[in-house]
């Protein structure tokens, strides 16, 4: 084998080498994961840090008392429960787990007293339910803040009444989405990351 061949050779094999570590050493994350790195042509505004970790939305509540319910079945094994159950005395005050606006206040059979609440890129829907009351001047419209008051734990819509709680939900949402639509996305992470 000349030495041309031979560099040749050695030039192709390293290259190869080279590919195999770089796909061993880069995590593949696709473009809409939550906590995705921006393009290379992404501005400069999208390039800032990761968000804080969502505030646990019960007033008094530590990580540890959570537990990951976003997968059980619910409806007699109907459908998956997409959410997670933060269990509180009845009353406590429940609090914005991130800024955002109150997109809807509704009632429901299942849901009872709820609020969503679209986060400020449109991005996301935060949804509590079974709300004992809401928060004095919160209404549709109204900008929140992360920790604020926005109403009290209850058991309204089809939750016990032995066993007051608030269901949390977090939706991905795409533009145009209504405030009923979209993806779950596991609160449960999002809530204890970093604690």
């Amino acid at each position: 084998m000349s030495v041309r061949m031979r560099r040749w050779s050695f030039m192709v094999l390293a290259a190869f080498l080279s590919l195999a570590l770089l796909r061993l050493c880069v995590r593949i994350v696709p473009a809409d994961a939550p906590g995705a790195l921006p393009s290379a042509g992404a501005k400069k505004e999208s390039q800032r840090p990761a968000a804080d970790p969502l505030l646990i939305p019960v007033r008094g509540v530590p990580a540890r008392a959570l537990t990951d319910t976003f997968t059980q079945a619910r409806a007699e094994g109907d459908h998956p429960h997409d959410a997670i159950d933060i269990m509180a005395a009845r009353g406590r005050p429940v609090v914005a787990a991130a800024d955002g606006r109150v997109e809807k206040l509704f009632w429901s059979v299942a849901g009872g007293r709820t609020l969503y609440e679209r986060s400020p890129d449109g991005r996301r829907i935060y949804y509590y339910a079974h709300l004992d009351s809401y928060q004095d001047g919160i209404r549709e419209g109204v900008w929140l803040r992360r920790g604020q008051p926005i109403g009290t734990v209850g058991s309204t819509g089809n939750a016990s009444d032995d066993a007051p709680h608030l269901h949390f939900a977090v939706n991905q949402m795409r533009p145009g989405e209504r405030w009923y639509e979209g993806r779950p996305v596991n609160p449960y992470p999002l809530l204890v990351r970093g604690r």
